[in-house]
C-alpha cells in the first residue's frame, strides 16, 4: 500500500532522507521511528504530496507521488505535527468543512461526523468551539478530520507528542481501532515503546536512512532467545568484561565498571549456571547475579548496530 523506491531528499549539502526502501502492506500499522530530525517528516511529507523528492520513487496505492499526486491524495488522511485549528468553527462545523473541501455529499458527511466523533469519544464536544478542546481532544479531532473522506492510508506524524499519560493511551486505542477497520497506518514517533503496543511493524530511521525494520513479533522472538545478566562484584568488573569477551554464549558486554558487569547471554540455563560457576572459580568477587529485563527499546538500539532486518524475516 505503501512503497518507496531509493527515495532521496537533499535540501543542499543536507540529505534528509537518504535511498529509503519501505513497503507497508494493507491494513498494517507501520511504526516509524527516529530521533527528531532523524528524517521522518520528510519522508512522510513526500508521502503527503508536500514535499518533491530529489530521486526515487514513492507510491501510495499504486499512485506515484510526483506523477499521480491527485490520486494519492484522494487516498489517504494526513494529520501533521502541527496542524492548526479554527478558532470560530464548533467541533461539528469543523468537520463539516473538511468533509466538503473533499466533495463528500452532505448525508454522508452527517452519518459519518457522528460516527467518527464516537470513534475519538468527542460526542458530548460536538457544539463546542475547536480552540476551547484541550490539546488531547485536538489530537483525536485532527484525527477524525483526517478520517471525513474514508480514505484507506492514514499518514500521522507524532500524533501523541505533547500529550499527557491518558491522551497518549487514548490515541492508542484510537490507532488501534483504525487496524480493525482494515486502514493501512504510517505512524512515526520518536518514542520507540509508545509504538509497540499498538503496530505490526516497526522500522527505525537514523540520519536520513532506514537502518532496522522488523514485525514486532520478530523483534520479540529475538528478544526472547537472550537474556541481559548483570554481575555485581566487590572489585575486578573490567578484568571480567574483557574475558567474557571471549566467552561462549556471551553476545554482547553491555556495560562494565569495576563492580558491575553486564551482558548479553543466548546461552541456556545449564550454560549460565557453569558460566556463574566459572566467574567464583576464576576468583572474582562475586556478590549476586541478576537477570535485567531488556526493554524493546534496548533490544532495537542494538538493532541499529546490526545489518537492516527484512520485515518477516
Amino acid at each position: 500500500m505503501i512503497r518507496t523506491e531509493n527515495l532521496c531528499k537533499r535540501y543542499s549539502r543536507v540529505e534528509a532522507v537518504s535511498d529509503l526502501n519501505l513497503d507497508v502492506r494493507a491494513g498494517t500499522v507501520f511504526g516509524f521511528v527516529g530521533e527528531n530530525g532523524a528524517g521522518k517528516t520528510t519522508t512522510m511529507s513526500i508521502l503527503a504530496t508536500l514535499t518533491q523528492p530529489t530521486s526515487g520513487r514513492a507510491y501510495v496505492g499504486g499512485a506515484e507521488v510526483t506523477a499521480d499526486a491527485a490520486a494519492v491524495r484522494r487516498q489517504i488522511g494526513y494529520m501533521p505535527d502541527v496542524f492548526g485549528v479554527y478558532d470560530d468553527l464548533t467541533v461539528a462545523e469543523y468537520l463539516e468543512f473538511y468533509g466538503t473541501a473533499y466533495g463528500v455529499t452532505t448525508p454522508v458527511i452527517e452519518a459519518r461526523r457522528a460516527e467518527l466523533l464516537d470513534m475519538v469519544r468527542l460526542t458530548d464536544k460536538a457544539d463546542a468551539y475547536v480552540n476551547t478542546l484541550s490539546r488531547g481532544m485536538q489530537q483525536r479531532l485532527g484525527v477524525a478530520r483526517c478520517l471525513m473522506h474514508d480514505p484507506q492510508v492514514l499518514i500521522l506524524d507524532e500524533p501523541a507528542s505533547g500529550l499527557d499519560p491518558r491522551s497518549r493511551i487514548d490515541m492508542r486505542e484510537i490507532v488501534k481501532g483504525l487496524r480493525e477497520r482494515g486502514k493501512t497506518v504510517l505512524i512515526s514517533s520518536h518514542i520507540l515503546p509508545e509504538l509497540a503496543d499498538m503496530c505490526d511493524e516497526i522500522g527505525i530511521i537514523a540520519h536520513g536512512k532506514l537502518v532496522a525494520c522488523a514485525a514486532v513479533e520478530v523483534v520479540a522472538a529475538r528478544a526472547n532467545g537472550q537474556r541481559q545478566l548483570a554481575f555485581d562484584l566487590l572489585s575486578g568488573g573490567q578484568a571480567l568484561a574483557h574475558a567474557f569477551r571471549h566467552e561462549r554464549g556471551v553476545t554482547d558486554v553491555l556495560t562494565c565498571n569495576e563492580t558491575s558487569v553486564e551482558i548479553l547471554y543466548s546461552g541456556s540455563e545449564e550454560d549460565q549456571v557453569a558460566l556463574v560457576r566459572g566467574v567464583t572459580l576464576a576468583g572474582y568477587p562475586l556478590k549476586a547475579v541478576r537477570e535485567v529485563g531488556a526493554s524493546l527499546e534496548d533490544l532495537f538500539l542494538r538493532l541499529t548496530e546490526e545489518p537492516v532486518l527484512p520485515s518477516g524475516a
